[in-house]
């Protein structure tokens, strides 16, 4: 006796209960259908037939009883592999057609191999021999509303044969159309009968079920007749589903490996498809995402533009440099002297590259009958290496000027505004410095100032000699500059000199150091801090772009309620629609994200053009990218995970 391929035992299924009516649609149904066998099975509206073909092809559970499929037990079964029997042993047709209306024909009928992982170039090559085969070989790239009814039909059944179709469930195929088009799809089913494929027909017209060779009638959800019911089976036809290896091919199959890139690929068509349709509410969900990404990208630049003009700004007054001074230990005692030997046995230290005392105060400078307060300092040659303080008219003094205490100055920017600022060329002009002539050789480059300091531009340099001579009658300095040898060991450099002035002191610690380093990273993190709230105020517009996107998703799944039933008709497990909208919701925030990006840098060269300092990073970008992407994620799953647990036939009779 041969197994059957279906065997169903007393299966009942139920609607309602708990607070609605319970609605009982079958009543007990025992049915074995063979291979190779075409049945009918007819019944008026209402009979229970269409419940038990969505019971047959695994798109249901029954309430009770139990059904085998080739002598397993399709309640044992997962919902993995119960997939792989929808995907791999059945073949649906609608009395509806039920094809994506977004997708080509050529695309409808392949989808059944994109999740059995068939590749590429063999499912568009069988794809296009079945749509030959039928009829439709210069329909391949139409769209289903391009199609009539019957050409819609014969792309269902070619769906159907995509991976085998061992059988045919074919639910009122010929309700929707027209007696020729019927006619057509009826011979089509013929055919397929005659080849070996098991063809279930489900009608309520007598005419139709004819052409079946077994016809069962169902009436108020029972069996009161069967056609072949004192009739042996049918053999089994060459090519039919064998039982024997229906759990093999379950375990080996269900997996459906490789399946997953052809999905991708075709998830990423169809989000573009549904982006490129609904372009307008896509535009506005994007809206959100594009305006988060860029304001992200553009407040990061521009903290990051700001710190970088103040760190630069720093920068150019030396972050290795080492201030020394005196220093009183206690508020009754006076300041330590820092003397010129401490700077000799100082400059011996390995650690220091460069020394210089400077001996400097506030005067009074005074041209022609303008007077001004600036900063006078007396320095050595090395004012300009040290400090990195270029001259950008005349010339700096020489060692000669220095040795022979010569009265020359070198202005700054502010100085040269503030008492020549009639002057074409201040070079060779003097000026009073407490009421000491001294002519200007030099200007200094502008410089700005440091954070909380005095403007440095605000400055006039002289020999260290001539300042010690002519101005303030002392030859200590009132401060060092020491310029340390490697910027990264300022702390090391600072150390030895420690040791130095301890030894020269006396142990006596009258003295003070400080250096530009400890400024320059505490303005850092002031910077960073103020990037970073810039930044997290910018992220709240991802956060509303990412609840667009949640809001587009939900949309999409209750629009495209039949196609996630579709789908799950032709064997796409949970998982697989989970990615396909997953894969969506990535979409929107992968083009949102592109766009915010490219917004970014053209409101950033606004920006620059504005002279607004500005400085776009890399990993600010792709950190504002990553987050859109995880946003759209995050956002895209609750709506993702609402369609992979739709309940297959609930979704594809929705409206």
């Amino acid at each position: 006796m041969h197994t059957p391929l279906i065997d169903l035992r007393d299966i009942r299924k139920a609607y309602g209960g708990h607070d609605t009516p319970l609605v009982e649609v079958l009543r007990g149904i025992d049915m074995r259908i063979h291979a190779g066998e075409f049945v009918a099975i007819v019944g008026a509206s209402g009979s229970g037939k269409s419940t038990l073909m969505n019971i047959l092809g695994c798109l249901d559970r029954p309430t009770s009883g139990e059904y085998r499929f080739a002598g397993e037990n399709v309640a044992h079964l997962s919902s993995d592999e119960l997939a792989w029997l929808r995907r791999e042993a059945f073949g649906f047709v609608f009395q509806g057609y039920h094809l994506i209306p977004s997708a080509s024909a050529q695309e409808n009928v392949e989808m059944p191999a994109i999740y059995a992982g068939t590749p590429a170039a063999e499912r568009h090559a069988r794809a296009s021999a079945l749509l030959e085969r039928l009829g439709l070989a210069t329909r391949t790239g139409n769209r289903p509303h391009q199609l009539s009814g019957g050409q819609q039909q014969r792309v269902s059944i070619a769906r159907a044969l995509m991976n085998g179709g061992h059988i045919i469930l074919a639910d009122e195929p010929t309700g929707a159309l027209d007696s020729h088009s019927g006619a057509e799809v009826m011979r089509l089913l013929d055919e397929l009968a005659s080849q070996g494929h098991v063809v279930i027909l489900i009608t309520h017209d007598r005419e139709v079920a004819a052409r079946a060779k077994r016809i069962i009638e169902i009436r108020d959800g029972l069996i009161i007749s069967d056609s072949a019911a004192d009739q042996p089976p049918t053999p089994v036809n060459r090519g039919a589903l064998q039982a024997v290896d229906l759990r093999k091919r379950l375990s080996e199959g269900s997996e459906a490996n490789g399946a997953w890139k052809g999905e991708l690929l075709d998830a990423v068509q169809a989000a573009w498809r549904v982006m490129w349709i609904n372009r307008f509410r896509t535009a506005l969900t994007l809206l959100g995402i594009v305006i988060g990404v860029a304001s992200v990208v553009v407040m990061l630049a521009v903290g990051e533009g700001s710190k970088r003009q103040v760190m630069a700004q720093m920068g150019a007054f030396g972050s290795n440099i080492i201030y020394l001074s005196g220093l009183s230990p206690n508020p009754r005692t006076p300041a330590g002297i820092v003397s010129l030997n401490d700077v000799a046995a100082l400059k011996a230290l390995p650690q220091v590259n460069m020394i210089m005392p400077v001996n400097g105060a506030e005067a009074g400078v005074r041209y022609g009958n303008v007077d001004h307060t600036s900063y006078v300092g007396g320095n050595d040659t090395h004012f300009p290496a040290i400090f990195n303080w270029p001259v950008v008219q005349g010339s700096y003094f020489t060692q000669a000027d220095e040795d022979r205490a010569a009265a020359v100055a070198v202005i700054g920017k502010k100085v040269r505004d503030k008492l020549l600022k009639g002057i074409a060329d201040p070079i060779g002009q003097y000026i009073l410095i407490e009421n000491v002539p001294f002519q200007v050789v030099g200007v200094l480059a502008e410089k700005g100032a440091s954070s909380g300091e005095q403007d440095a531009d605000d400055r006039i340099a002289v020999p260290y000699s001539a300042a010690s001579i002519r101005l303030f009658g002392t030859q200590n300095p009132e401060y060092v500059v020491i310029a340390a040898a490697d910027a990264r060991k300022v702390k090391e450099a600072e150390a030895a000199i420690d040791q130095v002035m301890l030894r020269m002191h006396n142990g006596k610690r009258d003295y003070e150091l400080t250096n530009n380093a400890a400024m320059i990273q505490a303005e850092a993190r002031t910077q960073n801090t103020l990037s970073l709230m810039l930044g997290s105020i910018a992220a709240i517009s991802l956060l509303v772009g990412g609840i667009g996107v949640m809001n587009i998703m939900l949309m999409t799944v209750r629009e495209r309620t039949r196609e996630i039933g579709i789908r799950m008709a032709t064997g796409a497990r949970q998982r697989d629609i989970l990615r396909q909208f997953l894969t969506e919701a990535v979409m929107l925030s992968v083009v949102g994200g592109l766009t915010g990006i490219a917004l970014a840098l053209l409101v950033g060269g606004a920006l620059v053009l504005a002279e607004v300092a500005v400085a776009f990073s890399l990993p600010a970008v792709l950190g504002a990218f990553s987050c859109a992407l995880i946003t759209g994620v995050v956002f895209g799953f609750m709506p993702a995970r609402k369609a992979a647990r739709l309940d297959p036939v609930t979704a594809l009779t929705s409206e």
